[in-house]
């Protein structure tokens, strides 16, 4: 029976296209057809009334297809959706457009049917496929996305049904069969021609490597296929993968099993992990270069095995360049580009991190600026926000710790965290609740001191918790607050070895208008203003402790430029540590001297009380601080864990200094208003005014 005479049907406004010719006849289908939300496929012989009333969609692509026998269907378009009728069943072949997109489908078969009798809905066919049969009329429903997610390719099947390269899905049972084999080898290869030499020295030369990547663009125009070979010559071999038409971007993987072997594309679907090494462009990439008008969607990726090295001689894993290029510049990416490797292996002492290049100079200029590095057991994956020419380099594990001691270090960090927190807590509640007198400059600078200590202890508990959310956003804000914490408290640490030096210097009498207004000011508007233009410059994000065991990594939300960490981090502090540790060393002194003080030697008796002022003074400017930051090569361990232990007793310490010269203090008040007198002008008001200034009496003398 031919189409003309079989087929009956009326159709009746508000429909967007219809084919009325056979599938055979329509050579160039519209690409809107696979995009449109809903889909019609109307069987040939079908005899019945398709209304309006039924399609209240803003964009549906009607179409009447011809039902074909097992034998008939490799002879017709490969991109035209195909009906073949088999035993009693309808198969329906799809080409990936379709199963990419997840398009609605109406597959309506039958005679003398009318379509309002159904009950057809968008939203009853958008996650769930349904079947009415009323009489001789028949209306399947589905979704493509929702019932070929899971379809997995089986070639045995595939080779039963003669089919390549496309999803069939039987009607009766509304189940899907994938028979796009994932992985394609590829027959096809070009060659590149190059002006610059493409070897020095036995060494792939980089401005070669550069200038291979500039072809990429034209290659991709001149193609036919959608996918090429591409060969430099030894060492140099890559794949092209070319989308002629916006509705085929989807992700592109490439994949292959040892430098030398053949590159193969990885469509959706297909298991990365059978292959040693791949790399997945994504979907946003492909978009961003169609925003950038490139004239045809592509992907290349070539591979530069033995480049040339850089300045600092790198060691590269497995000697190893992978350049990606898409004819535009993509950066920026939130779905990123994955670069793994699987069951790698490489000398005990080496840290792999990803890096990349931008292609400028005559040599690389390796930076790990938007790549992350993600290690499992052997394998490695690089996620990288941009394109350009990315390696992974072999760093020195000299800042490798074992797994048992960072979880013993661990430990005494977050209980002597917690302790640090629960004392300079009280030192807060009995300052702004219980003091009786009225706090000296001393005493204020003090209560900042705490305050920052505070805030910092705070944000390092959190911090790890923070980075395993795996929100980099939220990440990079905590890495912030942390280090403008931290370096508040650098800065509250120089202020008070200032404070200390200042009223030696003056006798305790300090003149200076808005003093207090000053020193807070700097100490705090500072750091948040070098926090700021860090997080603005992306420097910071998730920092991975390694330990000899990958499965007992750490992450920390911090500063990811290990130059901007020396810089800003270790320079600072190591000049507060040098004023700080000066004014410890005077201050020392000076108690030494009070011992020897005639005057005043039934206080300096008390020899206890004297060490807990010292060790609170160590506390008050920092200098237990010196130990992680300068501890480096076999005393490293050794420096992390005093430091650990030190600062776990910095809040006790701290407050225990608090309490004996806030104590002493108001006890000196209370005994001058009952006599009547004033203390001695020799008394030096500081946070060790309980001690007289014995240079004072030195001063008289003279």
């Amino acid at each position: 029976m031919t189409r003309k005479s079989c087929l009956i049907w009326f159709l009746f406004g508000g429909l967007l296209s219809i084919w009325g010719k056979s599938p055979a006849d329509n050579k160039n289908v519209p690409d809107k057809c696979f995009i449109t939300k809903t889909n019609v496929f109307v069987e040939e012989c079908f005899q019945g009334v398709i209304t309006e009333n039924p399609w209240k969609y803003s964009n549906v692509c009607i179409v009447f297809l011809q039902s074909q026998t097992p034998d008939q269907n490799n002879s017709l378009d490969q991109q035209w959706p195909q009906l073949v009728k088999q035993n009693e069943s309808y198969l329906l072949y799809l080409s990936k457009r379709y199963t990419n997109h997840g398009v609605v489908l109406y597959v309506l078969s039958g005679k003398l049917c009318n379509a309002s009798t159904f009950d057809i809905t968008e939203s009853k066919c958008s996650h769930n496929e349904s079947t009415q049969t009323k009489g001789n009329c028949s209306v399947t429903c589905f979704n493509t996305g929702t019932v070929c997610q899971k379809s997995t390719y089986d070639e045995n099947v595939c080779k039963k049904f003669q089919v390549k390269g496309k999803y069939i899905i039987n009607m009766t049972g509304v189940n899907c069969l994938n028979c796009d084999n994932p992985v394609k080898n590829l027959s096809t290869e070009m060659k590149i021609n190059v002006t610059a030499d493409i070897t020095q020295g036995g060494m792939i030369n980089p401005t070669a490597a550069v200038e291979v990547m500039s072809k990429m663009a034209d290659l991709a125009s001149s193609i036919n296929e959608s996918a090429v070979a591409l060969s430099v010559g030894d060492g140099v071999t890559g794949a092209l993968v070319a989308n002629k038409s916006p509705v085929d971007i989807d992700q592109v993987s490439f994949a292959y099993g040892s430098p030398n072997s053949n590159i193969s594309i990885i469509s959706s679907g297909g298991n990365l992990t059978d292959f040693s090494r791949s790399v997945s462009v994504p979907k946003e990439a492909f978009n961003k270069a169609l925003e950038m008008n490139v004239e045809v969607t592509f992907a290349a990726l070539m591979r530069f095995n033995n480049m040339a090295k850089d300045e600092l001689n790198s060691t590269i894993l497995g000697n190893e360049v992978l350049a990606v290029e898409m004819g535009a510049s993509i950066a920026k990416l939130t779905d990123k580009i994955n670069i793994s490797f699987r069951n790698m292996s490489y000398k005990k002492g080496f840290v792999p991190a990803c890096h990349s290049w931008n292609g400028d100079g005559t040599r690389p200029n390796w930076t790990d600026d938007g790549c992350e590095t993600l290690t499992n057991g052997t394998n490695i994956t690089c996620q990288c926000s941009h394109l350009t020419f990315f390696a992974i380099l072999m760093t020195p594990s000299n800042e490798t710790i074992s797994s048992t001691n960072l979880n013993n270090l661990t430990i005494i960090t977050q209980v002597g965290c917690g302790l640090s927190m629960f004392f300079l807590s009280i030192v807060l509640f009995m300052h702004f609740l219980l003091r009786r007198t009225k706090a000296t400059k001393a005493t204020k600078i003090l209560i900042h001191l705490v305050t920052a200590l505070f805030l910092l202890d705070f944000a390092f508990l959190i911090n790890n918790s923070v980075a395993n959310l795996n929100n980099d956003i939220v990440c990079k804000i905590m890495a912030a607050l942390m280090h403008c914490f931290m370096l508040a408290t650098f800065t509250w640490f120089a202020v008070q070895a200032f404070h200390l030096c200042l009223q030696l210097y003056t006798g305790g009498k300090i003149e200076t208008r808005y003093y207090m207004i000053k020193v807070s000011v700097s100490s705090w508007i500072l750091p948040s203003v070098i926090a700021v233009i860090l997080l603005i410059t992306g420097k910071y994000g998730t920092q991975t402790i390694i330990t000899d065991n990958s499965a007992n990594n750490v992450a920390m939300c911090w500063i990811i430029d290990p130059k901007i960490h020396y810089i800003v981090n270790v320079s600072y502090y190591a000049l507060v540590f040098l004023f700080t540790f000066t004014t410890f060393i005077i201050i020392v002194s000076w108690l030494f001297c009070l011992k020897r003080n005639k005057d005043v030697s039934s206080q300096a008796s008390k020899s206890g009380k004297n060490i807990v002022t010292i060790l609170g003074l160590c506390c008050m400017l920092g200098i237990t601080w010196g130990f992680a930051f300068f501890a480096y090569g076999p005393l490293q361990i050794p420096a992390y864990y005093i430091f650990t232990i030190l600062n776990s007793f910095q809040g006790f310490f701290l407050f225990i200094y608090y309490y004996n010269t806030s104590h002493t203090r108001a006890t000196q008040s209370d005994q001058s208003a009952n006599k009547n007198s004033s203390m001695s002008s020799t008394t030096l008001q500081t946070n060790l005014d309980i001690f007289e200034n014995p240079y004072q009496n030195t001063k008289s003398k003279k």
